[in-house]
């Protein structure tokens, strides 16, 4: 990170430089510092640029010219996710600087981009991260309301690359290394490239899905959605093709995804000497670091596709499990370190309990294109057994006393696991509470979401508290909910408020739905339609967003006016008074529904 520090590892130039939104901490969870370790494994000396002042270009000259290129990444999180709350307001601090203290201008890549151009227009520039990643395409912007050009079409960078890019970088240097342009570099997978309007019209266009343009979804949303729809069906690796978007000065080309790591790749990744620290050069700590750094990355990939998630996009459907014996050993290293407690804080990935599943058909035909992997699929495995296995081998390393699961797991595939995950998650490594999400319980609801329906996560609730009986110390679910989310009405709000309720779910923890680009549930919220079947949907927004937000928490009496609002409504005003059955107290002097009632029958 300093020319001193190059100085001692004898480096007066550095192969790759990389820029970062976040602070730097050597550890598998951050995106920088991943791409980092695999780049200086493959013999490339590597400098970081964490969370530079952009007002000035003086962080951005500290460490020189790079041999090769500069790799822009946002940090782990969306700039503007990071920087705003749903409701548009800036938030105060940011988990990923030192202290907490706010460092990163809002949209990060374009404006590291800008900068970094400006003071070596010569040296080529890749994007990366998620900020990137999920913006490669047009897309539907929040912050600003409106539609925005793909970030490549904004920002001065050469190549963007998308989802996890180990292997993408890695050949990236390695051609650049051999002296090739990185105008040549149009045919690696896993990336997305700009080509100028005049070669684009004399460009073949096999195998190349062409998506409404720029122009077309900025002003139809039938449009955008079908652009969605397109694009989407070609994120699978094995039967995915190249997508193009024309835009008014260039033309935005994704390569069909990069091929999954195998297990024995994706171990030497996560084998490599990470210390699992912040940089020491920080005088306080980020707060990042400190719910992960205990933590093991298990396997990647989910194929529970839930509409509000852009993991398709950027991870995959295709789950790519680690071996017992290189996560074994990762958990080793970690006892070794002094700060190590005994704890494994989390074994898990985007979805806890999908390490070790499969499908025969992934290989050779990748995921299907007309239906989501699920658990009701005869082909898909949903045996837990080598995740039992896994738990009982990391309960046996020396210096562990308890192992910890902290990711959300998909309970729909609890259900059909013939290995007692549940009991043994429950016996062992569930420190009180256990993560689920179910969204919601509504049906017109969870079908918008692509999530199980209520009464699936009922079966699984069920069978969680059967394992909690005649327990001294019993654990509790701690489910996510979620509000405004399009497909979702006020009465479907107060059914979920009911049902919460009467189970005794209630939590402090709620989600407001934020568009975040690239999802469905983003293209649902500016369209109107469903991007499939162009069907419209019903997207709650303003005053009934809030009324909605209000009945997640509708013991908080700062809600009460918004919650009797919504019952309103809902034609439930049988719910407000001071029987057991009522969400929220009447105001006093004034009958309830039920009072007047009464009278009118007496």
């Amino acid at each position: 990170m300093s020319k001193k520090e190059a100085e001692k590892l004898g480096i007066h130039e550095f192969d790759i430089i990389l820029v970062s939104g976040d602070a730097y901490v050597d550890h598998p969870s951050f995106g920088t510092a991943l791409i980092g370790r695999v780049l200086w494994d493959a013999g490339y000396t590597v400098g970081i640029i964490a969370q530079p002042d952009w007002k000035t270009g003086t962080d951005f000259t500290a460490l020189g010219t790079p041999r090769l290129f500069f790799g822009i990444s946002s940090g782990n999180v969306d700039s503007m996710v990071n920087n705003y709350t749903p409701n548009l307001k800036r938030r105060s601090d940011d988990v990923y600087s030192p202290g907490g203290i706010p460092k990163r201008p809002d949209r990060a890549t374009i404006v590291y981009t800008d900068r970094l151009h400006a003071l070596y227009p010569e040296v080529p520039i890749i994007l990366g991260g998620i900020e990137a990643s999920l913006r490669r395409f047009a897309h539907y912007d929040y912050w600003q309301d409106r539609v925005r050009q793909s970030i490549l079409a904004d920002a001065p960078a050469d190549i963007l690359v998308f989802g996890m890019g180990e292997r993408q970088v890695r050949e990236i240097a390695q051609r650049l290394d051999h002296g090739e342009s990185v105008n040549h570099l149009h045919d690696i997978r896993g990336t997305t490239y700009k080509m100028e309007m005049l070669k684009w019209r004399t460009t073949p266009r096999e195998n190349i899905v062409e998506i409404p343009s720029f122009s077309e979804v900025n002003k139809d949303t039938t449009a955008y959605a079908r652009a969605f729809a397109l694009h989407y069906g070609e994120q699978d690796p094995v039967r995915g093709r190249a997508v193009a978007q024309q835009h008014p000065k260039t033309v935005i080309i994704q390569n069909p995804p990069a091929t999954p790591l195998t297990s024995t790749e994706i171990d030497c990744i996560y084998e490599l000497p990470f210390s699992r620290r912040a940089h020491p050069t920080y005088c306080m700590s980020v707060p990042a670091l400190e719910p992960v750094q205990f933590s093991i990355t298990s396997h990647r990939g989910c194929f529970g596709a839930c509409s509000f998630c852009a993991l398709t996009h950027h991870q995959g459907q295709i789950v790519q499990s680690r071996s017992l014996e290189s996560i074994v050993s990762e958990v080793e290293h970690m006892t070794r370190m002094p700060e190590f407690k005994g704890i494994v804080q989390d074994i898990g990935g985007p979805t806890a309990n999908m390490y070790g599943l499969s499908c025969p058909q992934w290989a050779k035909r990748g995921t299907c294109r007309d239906k989501h992997c699920s658990s009701d699929c005869p082909n898909l495995s949903t045996s837990h057994f080598q995740q039992v296995e896994l738990f009982d081998m990391l309960r046996k390393v020396p210096g562990v006393r308890k192992v910890f699961v902290s990711s959300g797991i998909r309970y729909d595939l609890v259900l059909a696991d013939d290995a007692g995950y549940l009991k043994k998650l429950c016996e062992h490594h569930v420190s009180g509470h256990l993560k689920v999400a179910p969204e919601h319980i509504a049906p017109p609801v969870t079908a918008c979401m692509n999530k199980p329906d209520g009464a699936v996560f009922e079966a699984f609730r069920r069978q969680f508290e059967a394992l909690q009986q005649n327990k001294t110390n019993r654990q509790y679910l701690l489910p996510y909910f979620m509000s405004g989310h399009p497909g979702c009405r006020i009465p479907d709000m107060v059914d979920l408020a009911l049902y919460i309720r009467d189970h005794n779910l209630y939590t402090e923890q709620v989600q407001d739905f934020t568009p975040t680009p690239m999802t469905i549930s983003t293209c649902m919220y500016y369209t109107g339609l469903d991007p499939f079947t162009l069907q419209p949907v019903h997207v709650p927004k303003g005053r009934e967003k809030k009324i909605q937000r209000a009945m997640l928490q509708y013991r908080d009496k700062k809600n009460r006016s918004l919650v009797a609002e919504g019952l309103g409504v809902a034609g439930r005003q049988d719910l407000i008074g001071s029987g057991k059955h009522c969400l929220i107290a009447a105001i006093p002097g004034k009958r309830t529904t039920a009072q007047r009632q009464d009278k009118g029958q007496r």
